[in-house]
This record gives C-alpha cells, sequence and structure tokens, in this order.
C-alpha cells in the first residue's frame, strides 16, 4: 500500500468513526503524506549538462515493474513482472486490486508479464496489449495478447502471437511492444539464450516481428513468400532487445538490445536486415573474454547504430520532443539495469553525437523510459518494492 492510499484510509475510516484518536492519527498521516510530497518536489535538483531537473515519486509498492502505459484520463498501467497488471490513479495512487482478464502468464527466469502499449486508437476500441511468457508444447515462449479495457477488467481476451518453438531456457524473452504510424505492431524478441535461433528464419527467436493489429501477417513482410521462413519476421538476428521506440518525427522504428559481455546495441531495424548475432558482435564471452562468432564485422550482416563497451545492460527508451524540458528536445533516453542510470543520447541524422549518465545509483535499476503525454519523463524502477517516478522541472 502506498502512503497516499494509508493516508486516505485513516482519512476515511475518521469520516466514518468520528473519533479524537482517530482524526488526530488522519491529520497526522495527511501531514506526513504532504510531507513526503513535498520533499519529493522540493528534492535537491540534478544538473545534467544542460537542463536542470527534480525527481519525483509518484508510486511505491510495485513488485519488479516492467511496463508502463498512459491512460487518456490521466491514469496509468504498470505491468509487474510476476503477472499482474495494475492501475495507478493520476495522483500516484496504486489501485490495490489489479486487473482482470489476463490470460495465464507463466513465471519463468526473466519472463512473465512483460510489456504493455494501447492501441493507437485505444480512445475508440479500448484495446491493450500485453506480451508475457506463456507456457505451452516444448516449454515457454513471448506471447502477445489482447484485450478491451472496461473498468478494471480486460474483455474479449485474445492471443495474437506466440513464438515457435518454446523451450525450456529462462532468459532472453525480448519484449517491447510498438505500433508504428500504419497501425503495424512490433514485437521484439531474445534468442531464449540459444545462440543460433536467432540466424534461423524459421524460428521466431531473436527476430523483430511486424504484424497488422489483429495479428495477421502484413502481405508486404520482408519474407512473407519464402518457404523456408516464419513470414511474421521483419528483421533478425538480434540478441536480445529490451527497449524500442518510434522516431515522433521520422516515423522510424529504433531498438536497443543486450550483447553479452560488452556489445549492447542500438539498431534501425530495416526489413530482411541480419544484425549478426551471434555471427558478429563487439561482445565478448562472459568471464573469459574469448571471441564471439567471427569478429565485428561480416559482409551481409548490419553493423548498429552505436554500441557499449562495457555493457550498460539496456532497458526501456524513449525519445523527447515535449515542451518541459526544452534543452533536451530530441534527445534518446535510456535506462541501465546494470550501472543503475539513465542514458542520455544527443542524436544528429540518425548518429548518436554525445552521451551523458545521469542518476548513477540513485533510483536503482531503470527498467523502463517513457516519455508521457503532460511533458514529463516517466521511469520504473525494477526492484521488489519497485518505483514508478517521473522527471519535472527543477523551477
Amino acid at each position: 500500500m502506498s502512503r497516499h492510499e494509508a493516508a486516505q484510509n485513516r482519512c476515511n475510516q475518521a469520516r466514518r468513526y468520528p473519533d479524537v484518536n482517530i482524526t488526530i492519527r488522519c491529520l497526522f498521516a495527511t501531514l506526513l503524506l504532504h510531507s513526503v510530497i513535498g520533499r519529493s518536489l522540493a528534492a535537491e535538483p540534478h544538473d545534467s549538462e544542460i537542463q536542470r531537473f527534480r525527481v519525483q515519486t509518484l508510486t511505491e509498492g510495485l513488485e519488479h515493474p516492467w511496463s508502463v502505459a498512459f491512460l487518456p484520463d490521466g491514469r496509468f498501467l504498470v505491468t509487474e513482472r510476476p503477472g499482474r497488471l495494475r492501475m495507478v490513479e493520476a495522483d500516484g495512487t496504486l489501485i490495490e486490486r489489479p486487473i482482470d482478464g489476463l490470460p495465464p502468464i507463466q513465471r519463468h527466469g526473466q519472463g512473465g508479464l512483460l510489456d504493455v502499449v494501447l492501441h493507437p486508437k485505444f480512445a475508440d476500441n479500448g484495446w491493450v496489449y500485453l506480451s508475457f511468457a506463456e507456457a505451452g508444447p516444448g516449454g515457454v515462449g513471448t506471447a502477445v495478447a489482447r484485450g478491451r479495457l472496461e473498468g478494471r477488467t480486460l474483455h474479449d481476451t485474445e492471443v495474437l502471437f506466440r513464438l515457435q518453438p518454446k523451450s525450456n531456457a529462462g532468459v532472453h524473452f525480448g519484449s517491447r511492444l510498438v505500433f508504428d504510424r500504419d497501425g503495424h505492431l512490433f514485437i521484439t524478441l531474445g534468442d531464449r539464450g540459444e545462440r543460433m535461433r536467432a540466424q534461423d528464419l524459421a524460428d521466431h527467436a531473436g527476430s523483430v516481428i511486424r504484424l497488422n493489429d489483429d495479428g495477421s501477417i502484413p502481405a508486404d513482410n520482408p519474407f512473407v513468400d519464402r518457404g523456408d521462413a516464419r513470414p511474421e519476421i521483419y528483421s533478425f538476428g538480434h540478441r536480445n532487445i529490451q527497449g524500442a521506440t518510434l522516431h515522433p518525427k521520422s516515423g522510424r522504428l529504433w531498438t536497443h538490445e543486450h550483447g553479452p559481455q560488452g556489445g549492447d546495441e542500438i539498431n534501425l531495424p530495416q526489413p530482411g536486415v541480419n544484425y549478426g548475432w551471434p555471427v558478429i558482435t563487439y561482445g565478448v564471452n562472459y568471464g573469459i573474454g574469448t571471441k564471439i562468432g567471427e569478429g565485428t564485422e561480416k559482409p551481409g550482416m548490419a553493423q548498429p547504430l552505436y554500441y557499449w563497451v562495457p555493457s550498460i545492460a539496456p532497458s526501456g527508451m524513449a525519445f523527447y520532443f515535449g515542451d518541459r524540458f526544452p534543452a533536451w528536445h530530441g534527445n534518446l533516453f535510456v535506462g541501465s539495469l546494470k550501472f543503475r542510470l539513465l542514458v542520455r543520447l544527443v542524436i544528429e541524422n540518425d548518429r548518436v553525437v554525445h552521451e551523458e549518465r545521469l542518476l548513477e545509483d540513485e533510483l536503482g535499476r531503470i527498467r523502463d523510459v517513457r516519455s508521457g503525454p503532460d511533458g514529463l519523463i516517466y521511469l520504473l524502477t525494477d526492484e521488489d518494492d519497485g518505483r514508478l517516478v517521473r522527471l519535472i522541472p527543477a523551477s
């Protein structure tokens, strides 16, 4: 239960049962709540190289939150990896009862309930899309479902996509969801820890998937006419993509993926292109530092737009084109699990020209990064007691 809920419960109790002691406790709780909020708003400002900002905690008590989506009325949907979809009020109050109507979710290793996005026409159709780990013949794999949100329940829930083949591996599920301007749904998948699967076009693992919003396959997908390939595949040769976003100006898909020890990458996936994993990589084998594959380059395999050595373990990414932080306009923000920080990247002509690291060891493992409709930047921390926080202008 959040501090806000605790204070509100005490005040509700005071109204139902007029008692001096309860009323005093209510007033104390309210003062404490406003003190906490005040400290959040009045916290010492942070200085990036070009922008001053503060960090405000909206919600606490989330169990390994993975993704956040913004509802039109100002509320939030937040996934918790153990398998719960939570609703958070606009003021940060965490609704105690999770959303009903989810498909069966398998908590397995790094898998569980993962991404959540709204249909581009959510205001008209109410569709909410979820990615998650699903059990089935052969083991566990990433799946994507949608349901219509009515109140606190998903109705007409249906699974649109299932990774094939499944396996018993507990790692590298992906899995981000992004709609493009034409209404196509991109799904990012990991190699499931079984490296060469990313080079097998008959296998979904290690690829970017492209579907229509109802789960059908677009007629212009690059491998739709090949009998030896999965027609859902858009690009392949990826290790484990846990960040994806659409550039607000160009409409192009940007992704980042985990390398092994070194070699985290940012890519702009193109139809039919092979991004090389595990044949080429800028990373090495964990612990022993030996080479993976054939080096860092090979004809017919794309180079990353940008890469990190050592790895930062990236997760979540968002472009910022809001008006609350004018100095950050057009920058790309990426969360880091390993170094527990937020990376700010300056982009010029689809090139990274500068990197700045913010909030190191201040928030914990940053799992998701979103640019909100209010012009603020929202972050989720991947902890047992995870938080939804936002960056606000220091002024």
